[in-house]
């Protein structure tokens, strides 16, 4: 009998938007493109999944299409983890790998999701686990499986059961929100309204969490929201501007741009507005600034040489060093979670586009051909980057691979879309 490790969801953020918070339209995905080669992978109906709310094994086979990293191929059969499977006809079929399990209700109401994943090359079991969960969270449940498929087969941890957090606003600039949704824009729900305008969201690193600037008192202020509780804290309101706030990589602190002492500088304060502390000291405005993920220096961008470009700089404040050199506006830095690339926006013959920049190699790369990008943000992997840009004539959030290869669209019908920042992997 197969042994199966029991997942134990943490789903306390989940629940507590769930009961707080109204769902709003759901962003619709288009896929374009796909990776430099891609896994075939059968995922077969999971036996009983009548059971949950929604389809298990067709959520599975919507992330790993999304993905761009396999070719998914429908089993077309009902298939659980006690299933007898016949290796060769499915190397036959072009499978690499399959997938299998069912669904089933325990006695206090909660779905037990089983799973299997079979390399069918070589004939050994990759994974094998059991998923507990309410039946509202079953969706949950999918994705925590497509990331275990996207790990145990790529060997990177799949970024499915992440949340996206993004501003919406209406096309009369009169109402403006924070909506939290899946990394596939499903299951969206408000975490802030506002008549006002909302800017720079930033997720806590535990995902709990949210900073951002409201204009509700009519200057720009720096708030955390507490997606749980929906208890916020006044973080920064100083004289002049208060913006552009990023957590460090432990959660205890906030970087922020604020304007107090004329030009925008770099502040650091800790998570609840206390124990503030001015770090840059330039001629110009620095801005937008991100704790690299050791914690011990910032990029941000600043115009002390005559216009926008990124720099980085200790913790600590001192010398900046200059980073690109490749155009002559360059903006919005964010670095990767393993350090080595930097994302950012730059302008080039008139167009706003997203570049990457290979740290270690000092080579960019083109990421993007529309003119109207902003407001990069890493998937947790690493593997992607979301960004908003302008499709309609309105706004839309996109997401592209490291690579450029693998690009999608998530478009909404209701509002403009902007500022997405993606959330955290959750502990």
């Amino acid at each position: 009998m197969i042994m199966m490790k029991t997942f134990l969801i943490r789903a306390l953020v989940l629940i507590g938007l769930t009961a707080s918070l109204n769902a709003q339209a759901q962003l619709r995905v288009e896929i374009f493109g796909v990776g430099a080669s891609q896994i075939p992978v059968a995922i077969a109906t999971f036996a009983n999944e009548a059971m949950a709310p929604q389809k298990i094994s067709d959520i599975i086979r919507a992330d790993l299409a999304r993905s761009g990293y396999f070719k998914v191929i429908d089993a077309g059969a009902v298939m659980s983890e006690t299933t007898s499977i016949n290796l060769s006809d499915w190397k036959s079929r072009g499978a690499d790998a399959l997938v299998v399990g069912s669904v089933q209700r325990l006695a206090d109401g909660r779905l037990d999701v089983r799973y299997k994943l079979i390399d069918t090359i070589k004939g050994v079991e990759l994974s094998a686990h059991s998923i507990l969960s309410i039946p509202a969270r079953a969706r949950v449940s999918s994705h925590q499986i497509a990331d275990d498929v996207f790990e145990k087969l790529l060997g990177v941890p799949g970024v499915f059961a992440t949340r996206i957090a993004y501003v919406v606003k209406n096309a009369a600039n009169t109402q403006f929100r924070i909506e939290v949704a899946d990394a596939d824009g499903e299951d969206a729900r408000v975490a802030l309204n506002s008549n006002q305008p909302i800017m720079s969201p930033s997720w806590s690193p535990d995902g709990t969490k949210i900073a951002y600037v409201s204009f509700e008192k009519q200057k720009a202020i720096v708030y955390v929201q507490n997606l749980v509780t929906s208890q916020r804290t006044l973080v920064a309101n100083l004289k002049g501007t208060n913006s552009a706030p990023s957590w460090s990589p432990d959660g205890s602190q906030l970087v922020m741009t604020l304007s107090a002492s004329g030009l925008g500088q770099i502040y650091i304060a800790n998570a609840d507005g206390s124990g503030l502390r001015r770090i840059s000291y330039s001629n110009g405005i620095d801005t937008e600034a991100r704790f690299s993920p050791d914690g011990q220096s910032l990029f941000f961008t600043s115009d002390r040489s005559g216009g926008p470009q990124i720099y980085r700089m200790s913790v600590t404040g001192g010398e900046a060093k200059r980073i690109t050199f490749s155009g002559d506006y360059n903006i919005s830095p964010r670095i990767a979670p393993d350090g080595k690339t930097l994302a950012y926006i730059s302008r080039r013959g008139g167009k706003f586009q997203l570049f990457a920049l290979d740290l270690l190699q000092n080579q960019e790369l083109r990421l993007t051909e529309a003119g109207f990008d902003e407001s990069p943000s890493f998937a947790p992997n690493g593997r992607y980057i979301m960004y908003a840009t302008r499709s309609g004539g309105r706004g839309t959030l996109a997401v592209v691979s490291v690579d450029g290869r693998i690009k999608q669209s998530l478009t909404t019908q209701i509002g403009d879309v902007q500022e997405p920042t993606w959330g955290p992997f959750m502990k």
